[in-house]
């Protein structure tokens, strides 16, 4: 933020109608997500679901999760989001979790779990490896800088997915985790979670699942005839999976969830200590203040929507990104990478000098889209949600507009290189 003028505070307040004016004036240049225009960061699932999460959310603006014996109805609520996500991901008996601020505290809170269990086990943890495929978030790194550890990055296979041998060998007597992704945010396809689940029975090692993008949307694509393979808790070998509300749960940002197949497992993420005049203080996760409105706005949408609602929206999402997808794939000169089954995908040029995908990117910018991008290989990236059905067609033909100017020379103003923030 160190480009931007510094502000002095206001002697005077101003009256709330001027303020919201100035805000709205403030997004007027931002990424139009509301009109299906953005394919990253936002999750539309309709304004009737918005105005859930919003009016819930306000509620509950003012309450603290941190206190649950001042709070006992976000106590309930997150218990029952909770156990609403264990019920979707095969929870075992004893299985259990949190809500958290977000898919990067949830790894965070996995990881550091992990790291403390193999301390209690007698293991000095430091450098101690997490073994994952080049695909996986780079939370593992700020978690893996956060609780001294060391991310071991494993080349994917030629399906863009997790390569398990490659990872087998990679693991040392220094590995404590492994980690596949259902699906992975560069590809949008699903690692071999069987084969990991395998492999960390064998060695005796903690799998992670980052569902992050999954978790919410995986199950009911699944009732809707999509092949998901397992990923969730029906693997012996998975310990612990990351799953967002607020992707394609449609909840109110910032609401994620941790689940962990034991409570064993689970003391080991817990924050307790009396060590001032104040008394105990017990956190589960890292925050302090937890914000009740956005465990009251996630509650209140998965009640809102129910299962019929989910699945409803997974089709509108999956159905969407079929149909983009075979389009891309019967444009000259572009091709889509792997084999995504959800939300999520990519799309690539097959002569990169001829036709520049960042270029092509920069042409849809200029005409009002705003999508992610990724490096191997150079691709647009795409997250799909159920707004982007209404906006698909008009995306395929600016799409292929932007083809041509690029192919006529026009270039495209795109960025040298991908950017995830």
């Amino acid at each position: 933020m160190t480009d931007t003028p510094r502000t002095t505070f206001p002697e005077a307040g101003r009256d709330w109608e001027t303020l919201r004016s100035e805000m709205l004036e403030m997004g007027s240049e931002d990424a139009d997500w509301r009109s299906g225009r953005t394919a990253v960061y936002v999750f539309h699932p309709g304004d009737d679901v918005l105005q859930v999460a919003k009016e819930a959310y306000a509620l509950y603006q003012s309450e603290n999760a941190l206190g649950p014996a001042a709070f006992p109805s976000l106590r309930r609520m997150e218990a029952e989001v909770v156990s609403m996500g264990l019920d979707l991901l095969h929870g075992p008996e004893g299985a259990c979790g949190n809500m958290t601020s977000g898919g990067t505290e949830s790894i965070l809170m996995a990881v550091k779990t992990c790291r403390d269990q193999a301390r209690a086990r007698g293991m000095d943890t430091r450098d101690a490896e997490i073994v994952v495929p080049r695909s996986t978030h780079l939370a593992f790194d700020k978690a893996a800088r956060y609780f001294d550890l060391k991310m071991v990055r494993v080349p994917v296979a030629d399906d863009f997915r997790a390569d398990v041998g490659a990872m087998a060998e990679a693991v040392s007597d220094r590995t404590i985790m492994l980690v596949g992704s259902a699906p992975c945010f560069p590809y949008g396809v699903i690692d071999p979670i069987e084969a990991l689940s395998d492999l960390a029975l064998e060695r005796d090692l903690w799998l992670h699942v980052d569902a992050c993008v999954g978790g919410y949307f995986a199950p009911f694509a699944r009732m809707n005839g999509t092949p998901v393979p397992a990923f969730d808790f029906e693997l012996p070998g998975v310990r612990s999976i990351s799953a967002d509300l607020h992707k394609y749960g449609y909840a109110a940002k910032g609401a994620s969830t941790v689940f962990h197949r034991t409570e064993e497992q689970r003391q080991h993420q817990i924050f307790v200590c009396d060590d001032w005049p104040a008394g105990g203080m017990t956190t589960p996760t890292a925050a302090g203040t937890r914000p009740g409105g956005a465990v009251a706005g996630a509650w209140a949408v998965m009640n809102y929507l129910g299962v019929e609602g989910y699945r409803a929206k997974a089709k509108v999402v999956t159905d969407t990104r079929q149909r983009m997808m075979d389009a891309i794939d019967a444009m000259p000169g572009l091709y889509t990478i792997g084999d995504p089954k959800l939300g999520l995908f990519t799309y690539g040029s097959e002569d990169p000098d001829a036709l520049p995908i960042f270029s092509v990117w920069g042409q849809l910018k200029a005409r009002g889209w705003f999508t992610g991008l990724i490096t191997e290989p150079p691709g647009i990236h795409l997250m799909l949600s159920p707004s982007h059905a209404e906006a698909c067609d008009q995306y395929l033909a600016d799409l292929a507009d932007a083809v041509k100017k690029v192919r006529e020379g026009g270039g495209g103003g795109g960025p040298t290189k991908a950017t995830y923030a």
